[in-house]
């Protein structure tokens, strides 16, 4: 069965998407912050055992990838355009091997474009939660994402337009 095809009209403010799994392991910690970001308390579990968090964590940036990796299999539909950026992000509690991420997305607004209809604008809360459901992160972003094609039927032609809501 392929996945459902989401438009921007399935992303009603108030409406709530959770998913994910992610399994965070200290061979996946140590691979990204060598190579991305080797800082101590992400490179070294010996130096992050002295450190103020007291072990390895991860590197909020790799938060942000896993994250991301989530939010595609949970919220980002095919007809997702492309997101200008993000109002917001922080990284409230650390993310350690052993943990278990998952995504709780809350649409806070969405509208269409007015230089393009075919295009909407979906505001959004996106939180990265542990096994615990604590929040280890959270941002918000803002995604365009394609208006609903309507199908037209003008005697035996047929036109695909964009519903206008």
């Amino acid at each position: 069965m392929s996945p459902r095809v989401l438009y921007f009209e399935d992303y009603p403010p108030g409406a709530v998407f959770t998913g994910g799994a992610y399994p965070v392991t200290e061979a996946e910690i140590l691979e990204f912050a060598r190579r991305w970001d080797p800082q101590g308390m992400h490179i070294d579990p010996a130096f992050a055992s002295r450190g103020p968090f007291a072990g390895l964590i991860a590197s909020g940036w790799h938060t942000g990838a896993m994250m991301m990796r989530m939010l595609t299999e949970v919220f980002v539909p095919p007809a997702n355009l492309a997101s200008p950026g993000l109002d917001e992000l922080r990284w409230l509690l650390p993310v350690r091997p052993g943990d278990v991420l998952s995504l709780r997305i809350t649409v806070t607004d969405a509208r269409r474009s007015r230089s393009k209809p075919d295009q909407g604008i979906v505001k959004s809360l996106v939180e990265v939660l542990n096994q615990k459901g604590e929040a280890v992160m959270n941002l918000n972003p803002v995604s365009l994402m394609r208006c609903q094609p309507v199908a037209v039927s003008l005697g035996t032609t047929m036109l695909a337009i964009t519903r206008r809501n």
